[in-house]
Formats: C-alpha cells, structure tokens, sequence
C-alpha cells in the first residue's frame, strides 16, 4: 500500500474553508427568517449554493492535500457531480432549519439525509481521481466516517437552528459554532480519507492538474464564501437600519397618536378621543337597549390653589386627584379630561343608584386633603350626572345636560352632584345670553362710568371720585353693576370689563386735569381676578403714563377678600404699585374676613367704611362703637379712613366728628355721568 502524508498549509486551509463555510450557513440561515416571501428563497438559494461550494472546496483541498509520489488529476464530470451533490446537502439543511420548530426526530432525519449527502459528496470526489490500480476502502473506515458525517450533520442542524434568530452576542456564538460545525466537516472528511488504501505501484492518468488546482480551488471558494458573507452582512445592516427607521416612524406615529387622542399631563383620553367614544357607546347602547351615565366632573377652588402654589403644583395636584378618581372607578367607566380641571366620564348602568354611588364616592375621595409641593391644600368636586336615554339621545345633548347640572351643583353648595332636570337649564342659558351680551356691549362701547364724588370731611372741598360701572343696554335701558357684575366675575370677563374701566376712568380724569381740576383724584375698583393678573403692575403704570397722570391721583380699591385669595402675591403687586405712588384703598372694610394680619401686611393708604356700618349710628349703639374701633385702627396705621353711604346729615356730623378724612354718599353727591361732572362743580 502507498504511503501518503499531508500538506499541513492546505490542511490548515481546508479547515478554515470548512468554518468560513460554516459561518456563512449561519448567517445565511439568520437571514432567510428575517425577510419574507421571495426573498427568503432567494437567500436560501443562495445560502445553500454558497455552503455547498464551501464543504466542497474544503473535501478538494484536502484531496489536494495529500503528499504522494504520483501525480493526481481528475475526472471533471464526477468532480462536478459531486460539487452538486454538497450544493443539494447544504440546500436540504438550510431548508431544514428555517422551520419553526425542529423537534428530536427531525434532527435525526435530517442529520442521517445531511451526513449521507456529504459523505456522498466526499465518495463521489474520491471516484473522481484517475489512479490505476483503483483506491480500495475499509470498510471499517467508511463506517466511521459515515458516523462522523451524521454526527456533523446534526451538530450543523443544531446549532444553525438554535443560532438563527439570537440577537445578544451573536457573532461570538456563530463564531464558536462555525468552528465545531468545521471542525465536524473536516473529521468526517479526514475519516473518510483514512478509508482509502492507494495501490503501492498506482500510476496516475492525464486529467486536471492538481498543481494549479489547489490554488484555484482555494482563492475561487473562499472568493464566493466571502461575496455571500459580506452580501448578507451588508444586507442585514441595511435591513437593520431599515427596521430601526420603520419601528422610529411607528413610534413617531404612536406618539403623535397619543398626542392627538391623550391628554399629556394625566394620560387620560381628551375630547377628540372622547367624542369618538361616546358615538360608538350610543350606537351601541342602541341597537342592545342599554343604558349608560354622562358625567360631567369639575373641581372646586382649583384656581385658588393654582394661584396660591404656582402652575407646577397645580400640575402635581391634577395628577393626585386623576390617581384618586382612578382607584375609585377600579375600571367601571371611561373617563376624559376636557381641559384645565374638567373632566368627563361615562359608565355602562343599569340604575340611576349605580351612577349615584360612584358620584358619591368620587367626591368623597377627592374631597381629602392633599400634599403638593410639602404644602396642604384642598379642592372639592362637582358632579353633574345625565342618564341615556333619559336626558338626551344623542352625545351633543348629554353632555349639555351633564354640564347643566355640573353648574347646578356649584350653584347649590358644591361638592355634590345631582341628577339633570327638566328647568336646571334655564339660569344656565340666561348666563350664557348675558356673557354673549357684554362681550357685544364691549365692542359696541354700551358700557359707560358714573362719577360719585368724594368730599374732605373737615372743609366740604371735591377731592375727587369713584368710578362707577354702568350698563346702557340697548333694550333695558341703564343697568346697575349688580345685575351683570357677578356673572363677568364667574366667568372671566370682569378682567376686560375692569380694564376698560381702568382705562376710560384715567382717560376722563386727564380731560378734567386739561381743564383745570388738578386736584382731582379718581379711584377705580379691582376685582381680584384683576388683581391676580401677573401683569396688573405694568398695565397700570402703563395707562398712567398713557394719559400724562401722575400716579398719587389714582386710587386702586380692593377688597379684603380680593386681597387675601392670595395674600403674598396680591401684597406684593400692590406694594409695587404703591412705590410708584399708586393709593391703595381697603374697601367695604369690616364686612369680609377682617384679618388684622393681612391688613397689617397690605401696603394700604386708606380704609372704606362700609355703609353697612353706617346706616345705624345712635350713640350708644353697636355700629357706633365698631366705627369708633375702625377709625382707631386706622390712626394707628397711619391710614386715611372713608365713610361711604352718607345719606343724612347727622351721619355726616357723626363722621366728621369722629374724624374721618373723606366723606362720601348720596346726602352729598350721586354718581354723575361725566358730562354732568362739571356743572356739578360749578353749582358748589
């Protein structure tokens, strides 16, 4: 028998071709379950063809390989055959492998089908050496190398199964597994070539040279193996990417989503959101006879705490009141955020019972005292409730119900709720026409000021006057303020209102000054929405330098109440505005909260006393005594103190012998409009 050894260099290159051509199969493998339809089979082909040539070249090279003292060539026809035979195992695998599960027998189908094509594939390219005597093969040997092949096979199967889809570390696993993958394939072909006994006297025949064979072999395999690598490596980068902007566009998508359909503070659904709901409830409350509860929700004095604690907190304590009505409804309803601190929701019903308890348990949890920004604060809840199909059929008119008895229920104490009814609309809709009305009279210029003046108690002079509102409505005539004051004041006009006050009261009081009453003053009233204004300080300075006037003639009158909403913030505008010679007047004094801190902390010029105190001043008398208290604490105060509401001349006597600086009242002057301002002067 020949003696035959082996090139080491081209053992060792067969062994890389075998893991190179492991690793494409894996990575080939991974590709074809990432893309779909025809171009998963395009990958498979192509994995399959390049794994095949990969096992090939690695069998060729190591034929070459062997050292002997006769020169080799070989049968083209059956060196191609068995080339097609390595190509059909490797398709046969990967085709294997991308199935969605590869249960015990499957392995071992596969790895017999796979080991038998290699090893037939390894036979095949042996038959394809022309040497004469022919190779003879122990069968031992043969055996083995058909067990090597299976077991190869299966390891192959395997670990391209399991290795497809890792996404953690998965070039070090491949790297590993393309390593026993090709130390498997190189075993078995090593094995099979331990089978072969070449005939001592074999003299080889004209055919291929295996001189330039093996370079040409080497440099055109590992050439495909590394086209197919990097084809599937730049691939799957590119599909990487493209995944990566796919999935950044949906999130972009879910975002904007979001964005459209939530509220971005408390993640409650918004109107659009809500609207959308209710319809499909409807239709099918509908069509399965069902009945469902609409209900309005708005908390009371949140503005307050707003204004008290600054947005942030406001912010903090709407998420602390969500969190509570969440865990009251455990699930029972939806519920919505219309904006600010409204809210909707609406439940599946069978009894109006049911609705009323859940109301109740809602105010009732938020009703609780909270903890926001390590300061207490409270705010209560007001329930309106309006029931399908009882109080509307369709979702404009059920949510107009429900707001309707909201607003009933802030009308009736707050912190409640209450069932709509047939009628509670109707103050409801006289508010509305009324808001709509002065916003119409604001453009139109129906508004208009009467003057009422203010005299110096000890020598009987006009010092000035108090601007008073009226409202020359086109079809009722001359309103007092009385009759639409309040509702501007609930529903925010009052700032517009108050501003053209301001502004026309400094307007008028400048053509005075033009015409020669130097001396006169004017007091405007703030109403404490105005005076919650952050820009309440430069609007005034504003208006005043607007018109020429200096500041000490205009007197800004708050009330106690106004003022203490919000004392820090409230005592430091109008302590601004008192250092640029602004007065500041504490009217209706007495009649609100009284609290001597607050009126101690309030940069003050002047005290009103209200008429309230006013109308009974017998000696002797309660009223009396207070009075004398108030004028007291002003002198302590260094305050100027006026009495308003003087309609006799005992009470005129009475205060100017008590020793208040400015009178004021019908006894000695109406409030005039301002075209009868100066005649007036002149008759005194």
């Amino acid at each position: 028998m020949m003696v035959v050894h082996y090139n080491p260099v081209l053992v060792a290159i067969s062994f890389l071709v075998a893991v190179v051509a492991s690793y494409t199969a894996l990575d080939m493998a991974g590709r074809v379950m990432e893309v779909k339809n025809r171009a998963a089979c395009w990958w498979l082909a192509g994995g399959g063809t390049a794994m095949g040539i990969g096992i090939w070249a690695m069998h060729f090279i190591g034929m070459l390989a062997m050292v002997m003292p006769v020169k080799l060539a070989y049968n083209l026809p059956l060196t191609l055959l068995s080339l097609l035979m390595g190509i059909a195992a490797s398709l046969f695998a990967l085709r294997m492998v991308c199935h969605a599960v590869l249960p015990l027998r499957r392995l071992i189908t596969g790895s017999i089908s796979m080991g038998s094509g290699i090893a037939a594939m390894h036979y095949t390219g042996m038959m394809a050496v022309e040497i004469s005597p022919a190779i003879t093969w122990d069968p031992y040997w043969v055996a083995a190398s058909f067990m090597v092949a299976f077991i190869a096979a299966g390891c192959a199967l395997y670990l391209t199964f399991h290795l497809r889809q890792r996404r953690r570390s998965v070039h070090a696993y491949r790297v590993i597994a393309a390593c026993i993958m090709g130390g498997g394939i190189a075993g078995m072909h090593y094995t099979g070539m331990m089978a072969a006994c070449f005939p001592a006297h074999a003299h080889g025949a004209h055919g291929l040279n295996r001189n330039w064979m093996a370079l040409l072999v080497t440099l055109v395999s590992l050439t495909i193996l590394g086209i197919a690598l990097l084809t599937s490596v730049l691939d799957a980068r590119l599909h990487t990417k493209t995944s990566e902007l796919v999935n950044l566009l949906a999130r972009a998508n879910a975002e904007l989503e979001k964005r459209a359909h939530y509220d971005w503070l408390t993640g409650l659904p918004n109107r659009g959101w809500l609207e959308q709901q209710l319809a499909a409830a409807l239709d099918e409350a509908r069509s399965e006879n069902r009945r469902f509860a609409l209900m309005f929700l708005d908390l009371d004095d949140f503005k307050q705490v707003n204004d008290r604690l600054g947005h942030q907190a406001g912010d903090l304590l709407l998420v602390d009141v969500v969190a509570r009505m969440k865990r009251v409804l455990m699930d029972r309803g939806i519920l919505a955020r219309l904006g600010g601190d409204e809210f909707v929701l609406f439940m599946p019903v069978t009894r109006a019972m049911d609705a009323a308890t859940l109301a109740k348990q809602l105010v009732d949890n938020v009703a609780t005292p909270y903890s926001v920004a390590q300061q207490s604060a409270r705010v209560s809840l007001s329930v309106g409730i309006a029931l399908y199909p009882e109080d509307g059929r369709d979702v404009r008119e059920l949510m107009f119900n429900a707001d309707t008895a909201m607003y009933y229920t802030k009308q009736h104490g707050r912190n409640n709720f209450h069932f709509y009814q047939a009628g509670m609309g109707e103050s409801q809709i006289q508010e509305n026409q009324l808001v709509s009305a002065m916003h119409q009279a604001l453009r139109d210029q129906e508004f208009c000021l009467y003057y009422q003046p203010k005299f110096s108690a000890p020598t009987g002079a006009i010092i000035g006057f108090e601007a008073l509102i009226r409202w020359q409505h086109p079809e009722k005539g001359l309103l007092a303020p009385d009759s639409f004051l309040p509702c501007a004041e609930k529903y925010g006009l009052i700032i517009a209102v108050g501003n053209w006050v301001l502004d026309e009261a400094c307007r008028q009081l400048a053509q005075w000054h033009a015409q020669g009453a130097t001396h006169w003053s004017v007091a405007v009233n703030l109403s404490a929405l105005q005076l919650a204004q952050p820009g309440l300080v430069a609007q005034v300075l504003a208006c005043l330098e607007k018109y020429q006037l200096p500041p000490d003639v205009l007197t800004l009158e708050i009330t106690e109440t106004s003022a203490i909403n919000n004392p820090q913030e409230s005592a430091s505008r109008l302590a601004q505005l008192k250092a640029r010679g602004v007065k500041i007047s504490i009217d209706d004094f007495g009649t609100g909260y009284a609290n001597l801190l607050y009126l101690k902390a309030l940069p003050a010029s002047e005290l009103k006393i209200d008429r309230a105190f006013i109308i009974d001043t017998d000696p002797g008398s309660q009223n009396t005594a207070i009075v004398a208290l108030i004028i007291d604490l002003a002198r302590s105060l260094k305050l100027n103190v006026v009495a308003e509401g003087v309609e006799t001349e005992a009470q005129k006597d009475f205060f100017t012998g008590l020793g208040c600086d400015v009178l004021q009242g019908y006894l000695l002057g109406k409030p005039l409009p301002a075209q009868s301002v100066i005649p007036f002067f002149w008759e005194r």
